[in-house]
């Protein structure tokens, strides 16, 4: 049996309180389940938009979509994961990432490690995360239990591998990312395998994972060449024939995309589905087709 269909939106930045609180309360109405925050640097910081968000919300749960792990003490990162949970009665989820764009470390005054090495830094991470949080004396004390569901993203076989052991959500990019931000989105067939990779993995845990999946556009099918134009530098080979079965896009009529969902997530298991905040308005036809 499929699991049931979730939906998360990354919003991203706000000029004033008012404006983000606006924004969230509507991504709330427009019925989707998981308000998410991005870490990037020109981008709000996350915890305090969570925190907030949660404050002005009701039901939707509020995550990091994805914290830049390296940038992060494990220890201190725990604290503030713990307090921000606290404070919302446990309406938060972690997303974690290893981080790619070196001009971020750069503006941060940061090394930027080695792709081994971020990815080591993540699951130090997670581990860390794991064992404060089943600590009976750990203060302060997230409201649940065993601390907030870790979301943790990636598409190589290192990252994949730590999500596979450590994350409650299994978040696919869908394509590779280049140190200098550049992402190259993959085809259907290379997310098959991707998503077969990590079901090898899970083994025992397999039926109690979710798998997310971060869809860049939504789009009405009239805008197909757009598309196809605007991310031409990001697409694979072959891409005009095949450009309404990529994972990460969403080309087509609401009725369309709905069962285009419904095959994805047969097909790849993806029932968690993120979109970025310009297409939340379009996307909300489609969730109410799909509830």
């Amino acid at each position: 049996m499929s699991a049931p269909f979730r939906f998360g939106v990354n919003l991203f930045n706000s000029a004033s309180r008012a404006e983000w609180v606006e924004k969230c309360r509507k991504a709330e109405q427009l019925g989707f389940d998981v308000l998410g925050v991005p870490d990037h640097l020109g981008f709000s910081a996350p915890f305090p938009a969570m925190l907030l968000a949660a404050e002005v919300t009701e039901r939707a749960r509020i995550n990091t979509f994805v914290l830049n792990v390296p940038f992060y003490n494990p220890v201190l990162l725990a604290r503030e994961v713990a307090t921000v949970d606290l404070l919302s009665d446990g309406r938060i989820e972690l997303g974690l990432g290893a981080g790619y764009v070196q001009a971020e470390f750069d503006a941060a005054g940061l090394p930027f490690p080695s792709g081994g090495r971020r990815v080591e830094q993540l699951a130090e991470a997670a581990a860390t995360l794991r064992r404060l949080y089943a600590d009976p004396e750990y203060q302060p004390r997230p409201a649940q239990a065993g601390g907030p569901p870790l979301l943790i993203a990636g598409w190589g076989d290192k990252l994949l591998r730590v999500a596979a052991e450590h994350a409650d959500i299994v978040a696919f990019t869908g394509g590779t990312a280049a140190d200098s931000g550049h992402i190259t989105v993959a085809s259907p067939d290379a997310t098959a395998q991707r998503v077969e990779y990590v079901r090898g993995l899970l083994g025992e845990r397999a039926d109690s994972v979710e798998y997310n999946i971060l869809v860049q556009a939504v789009v009405p099918g009239g805008e197909r060449d757009e598309i196809l134009e605007r991310y031409a530098a990001n697409l694979p080979d072959g891409a005009a024939d095949l450009l309404e079965d990529i994972p990460v896009l969403l080309i087509g009529s609401p009725d369309e995309l709905a069962d285009r969902l419904r095959e994805r997530r047969k097909r790849y298991g993806f029932n968690y589905i993120t979109v970025q905040e310009p297409a939340m308005e379009r996307f909300a036809e489609v969730i109410d087709l799909l509830r």
